[in-house]
């Protein structure tokens, strides 16, 4: 047997034979002769068949966030400035896949270069030369295996064309060599509910069809186990999911403490099963895929089918997050040298206020026709003076209960002043690490300083977090961290009200805090914070759970 170790990134157990994704087409050698109309054409051609495959998995996505990056990839490869250049490169004496992957080449570049999120789309472009390069020889689409049984994927990376058509079925498992745990990847299996290992060195190593074992949730893959080991853990992740499917009911600790447990969507197809609300409603996805904005009537329409399905629950709505780094046409933000740093969440309402003002009228539009309760909220908020600017713009249309996502640290340093204007708020974890560590979500290389169990991450949410019970009004997290079992104890115990998540990730989430009390909750968050580093956070904390004495229902010792 060979252990190998990555970053967990979707918790869960999985065990089977592992096949590795089919290889990209090889680019054969330059055409001597060729026609350059007849070259152009098989560009254009190419950038109609991938369009169309990636917009009609998109159309088929099971969940809005699959959907949502597959558009973007739509319009990443129908990008007029694309063609041009593949013209220009055709005339310059390469032949069509030739001046498709030269021209990618010169884009990854500058994608790479840029940073923040454009270098999150560094492997979508990877995908899009392999599929165009694909189309041109006539070959097929690049795509997952099919052995016609149950495996463990394993790549370098995945596309989200890849991952979000996987069947979960078939793939009982994902690892990958590169990629992080904030990647398309890591989301979308999260989404989906298939438990992930990323950034594992040697799994390229292990030969097809080798079995293997993944745990999620601690990074550790082991290859080389038994048919028996296999048989073993696959039984019970398979009594796992039953028994997961049968929990219902709200989050409460076990002596009672709610803890609201609400679902992350991007549109009302992602309303599964049964939930108490959603934390976070994310609105891109009316935005891609278009040069112009969303009229007033069509953003009326899909936030009236998100608030109509649930009747006297909350749910938050978060504004356009997007902007230079998360580029849409019809924005026209000039190009900045770092996009993560620049105009984007609520910052681009300096440049394209109507564009937020639109947007609060037909959220405004769609609460007063039904009975949700629609809380509004701003990403990207830095000062108390945003704050109480965008609340007060929330309450000129008529959108009573406003509040701000917490995702740079200056405004974590200020939650108490941004309270004073703010109703709640909302941290988003993902980013917050990333503005806090200076370490670039997407570099595989720092991925280690996005662990959510960092103990300095943990002492900002609990300033958060203290901020809030001072004043009597709610803070929650809708980063990916609160799908994390263990770590909900942490934010549980630091004061956090409520926890936002990937439906799939609810049943969990919900059974371990029913198994400890607010006071036990409290001693884990207690011992997360004084732990010197991740992985000591990581350990005391269920350290601390297993001391704690049993009584009064608190369940198990874990």
């Amino acid at each position: 047997m060979r252990e190998l170790r990555g970053i967990g990134a979707s918790p869960g157990a999985a065990a089977g034979p592992v096949y590795r994704l089919a290889p990209p087409p090889a680019l054969p050698p330059l055409a001597q002769t060729f026609d350059p109309g007849a070259e152009k054409a098989a560009v254009r051609a190419a950038v109609l068949a991938v369009a169309a495959d990636l917009a009609r998995r998109a159309d088929t996505a099971r969940d809005a966030t699959a959907a949502e990056v597959l558009r973007a990839q739509v319009m990443m490869v129908q990008d007029e400035t694309l063609i041009d250049a593949a013209d220009v490169a055709i005339d310059g004496g390469a032949d069509a896949p030739h001046a498709i992957t030269d021209v990618l080449a010169v884009h990854r570049a500058a994608f790479e270069a840029a940073g923040g999120y454009l270098a999150e789309r560094v492997s979508d472009l990877d995908d899009l030369r392999d599929r165009l390069v694909a189309a041109c020889l006539g070959l097929p689409m690049p795509g997952v295996p099919n052995p016609g049984h149950p495996y463990l994927l394993i790549a370098r990376d995945l596309a989200p064309a890849d991952t979000a058509g996987l069947e979960t079925a078939l793939v009982l498992g994902l690892v990958t060599a590169e990629g992080g745990p904030t990647s398309h990847t890591a989301i979308l299996a999260r989404t989906l509910g298939i438990p992930a290992v990323v950034r594992c060195a040697g799994i390229l190593d292990v030969t097809d069809g080798a079995l293997a074992t993944l745990d999620g949730a601690s990074g550790v893959v082991v290859a080389g186990v038994s048919t028996e080991t296999v048989t073993t853990v696959n039984a019970a992740r398979l009594a796992e999911i039953e028994r997961r499917a049968r929990s219902q009911g709200p989050g409460r600790t076990a002596d009672g403490h709610p803890i609201a447990l609400l679902a992350n969507i991007g549109s009302a197809r992602d309303l599964t099963g049964e939930v108490e609300g959603v934390g976070l409603f994310r609105t891109e996805l009316l935005y891609l895929d278009r040069n112009d904005p969303p009229s007033h009537e069509e953003q009326v329409a899909a936030y009236r089918d998100v608030f109509a399905a649930l009747p006297g629950r909350k749910i938050v709505v978060r504004t356009l997050d997007a902007g230079a780094d998360k580029p849409l046409p019809f924005l026209r933000l000039a190009d900045e040298p770092n996009p993560a740093l620049g105009v984007r969440g609520l910052r681009v309402a300096r440049q394209t206020p109507a564009v937020l003002t639109t947007q609060l009228a037909a959220i405004a539009t769609a609460a007063a026709a039904a009975d949700a309760d629609v809380w509004v909220m701003a990403p990207m908020v830095a000062t108390a003076a945003e704050a109480a600017a965008f609340t007060e713009s929330c309450r000129e249309h008529g959108l009573p209960t406003a509040g701000v996502m917490i995702e740079v640290p200056a405004a974590a340093l200020r939650a108490s002043q941004m309270l004073c204007h703010a109703d709640f708020l909302s941290i988003g974890t993902n980013d917050l690490s990333q503005y806090t560590f200076a370490a670039d979500r997407m570099c595989g290389d720092l991925a280690d300083l996005l662990d959510p169990w960092q103990p300095a991450l943990i002492a900002l949410l609990a300033s958060c977090a203290a901020a809030g019970v001072e004043v009597g009004k709610p803070v929650g997290v809708c980063g990916e961290s609160a799908a994390d079992p263990d770590f909900a104890l942490v934010l549980a115990g630091l004061g956090i009200t409520s926890l936002s998540m990937a439906p799939r990730s609810i049943p969990a989430v919900r059974e371990s805090l029913a198994a400890h009390t607010l006071d036990e909750c409290r001693q884990i968050a207690e011992a997360a914070l004084a732990a010197p580093s991740p992985a000591a956070a990581r350990a005391a904390a269920p350290a601390a759970s297993r001391q704690l004495p049993l009584g009064g229902g608190t369940g198990s010792p874990r």
